[in-house]
């Protein structure tokens, strides 16, 4: 099996790390990423990789098939997936290759994602060491517009059948080269809720006369708590976080209305059900007690992302074989962020690994910040983690 320090790997890895910088200069939005698309397509049709593109509109899946494909070998076919869009936002690094477009940045690492999985395409095309097939899943859509979801509703998996699937995130908070493979929930639903408090308007100087829906939100966003703090089992997860408030146009008008939004994270589907059923219920017996009306928004986003037993085992073997032990953390607490590789994980048993990056010499800023930036250095072991799992899972022994 391949090593991060092998030659051809390394070779690789150098040519890796100019695809993922060209990507980062040219950040494109979710469904956006014509030109990451046209570039993937591009280098795997070079290597000889079938392509088929246009799955959620800028998605595609390179198909490569092994030595000895369809010989008999029980896991005929596996996924590996990566990420391609960046974020909305300015980005501040001042590094040669910043982005070149105003308002966008790859805050997240999809661009290194892309890469590392384009380089074990290489790597593959060129050894083709395996029996079976092997398809590289570059999906648009992560950060906004649940491109996961709308590959797997176009038939992804029924164009392109997979007994296991793979997801890998780069990790700002492990040291690079550290894989993090858990079994269970590893990442939170993402659910959206908006709330409408409508009351009645007066001045400010005679509230007596007036439904003072300012008054009425405030109480709700304090009440909403109680909802994870004293209605929720301690040993669940979840958040209730409600960022936004507006309302009011004059510091001395009670207005007619004030608008609240949030996020509601959550682990297991029960507690998932269980939060959305009684967050309604307090902000409607909240409301009612001012004499307010409310008009609740509740909207279901990304599923929690569960590892399925086989997948884990199978990713475990593959990254103990890369860095040995030491470098492989087994269970680690679950992230209440969120990640649309669930829609993968839910249709096919599936493994969502994060792959330490961050360099103890170094200011290390998390995914998301206007200063973050992928560590090139994790290419090399990135690339020979996807090698090897290909190579050890679509074997004639597997």
């Amino acid at each position: 099996m391949p090593s991060e320090t092998d030659p051809r790997i390394a070779a690789i890895a150098a040519e890796a790390t100019e695809w993922r910088r060209d990507i980062h200069a040219h950040p494109e939005l979710a469904f956006q990423e014509h030109r990451t698309s046209d570039l993937v397509a591009a280098k795997l049709e070079s290597w000889g990789i079938e392509v088929t593109r246009g799955i959620a509109g800028t998605g595609l899946v390179g198909t490569l098939r092994g030595r000895k494909a369809g010989s008999g070998n029980q896991r005929r076919a596996i996924g590996l997936r990566a990420d391609m869009d960046a974020l909305p936002m300015e980005e501040f690094t001042g590094l040669p290759y910043a982005s070149k477009v105003p308002g966008r940045m790859h805050a997240c690492g999809h661009d290194g994602h892309t890469s590392m999985l384009l380089g074990a395409a290489k790597y593959l095309a060129e050894t083709k060491n395996f029996d079976g097939t092997v398809h590289f899943i570059f999906q648009p859509a992560e950060e906004d517009g649940g491109g996961g979801k709308v590959m797997v509703d176009e038939g992804l998996f029924t164009r392109f059948p997979c007994d296991l699937v793979f997801g890998i995130h780069n990790d700002s908070r492990t040291e690079a080269g550290t894989f993090t493979i858990a079994r269970g929930s590893v990442c939170a639903s993402a659910d959206a809720i908006a709330i409408r408090v409508l009351g009645k308007g007066g001045h400010a100087a005679r509230p007596q006369l007036a439904l003072d829906p300012v008054l009425g939100a405030a109480h709700i966003i304090v009440a909403a708590q109680s909802v994870v703090s004293r209605r929720t089992d301690p040993l669940d997860s979840a958040v209730i976080s409600l960022c936004t408030i507006h309302g009011g146009t004059a510091r001395n008008v009670i207005p007619e209305e004030v608008t609240i939004t949030g996020t509601i994270r959550t682990l297991l589907p029960e507690t998932r059900d269980t939060v959305e059923k009684q967050l309604k219920a307090t902000i409607e017996a909240t409301a009612a007690a001012q004499g307010l009306r409310v008009e609740i928004t509740y909207s279901r986003g990304y599923p929690p992302v569960v590892n399925s037993d086989s997948a884990v085992e199978a990713a475990r073997r593959a990254a103990a074989a890369i860095g040995g032990e030491g470098r492989l953390v087994r269970d680690s607490a679950p992230s209440m962020g969120a990640e649309d590789f669930s829609y993968m994980a839910n249709s096919v048993p599936g493994c969502f690994i994060r792959l330490g990056q961050v360099d103890p010499a170094k200011e290390n800023f998390a995914g998301h910040h206007p200063r973050y930036d992928f560590n090139d250095a994790i290419l090399p072991t990135g690339i020979a983690f996807w090698s090897s799992l290909v190579e050890q899972e679509l074997t004639e022994a597997a």
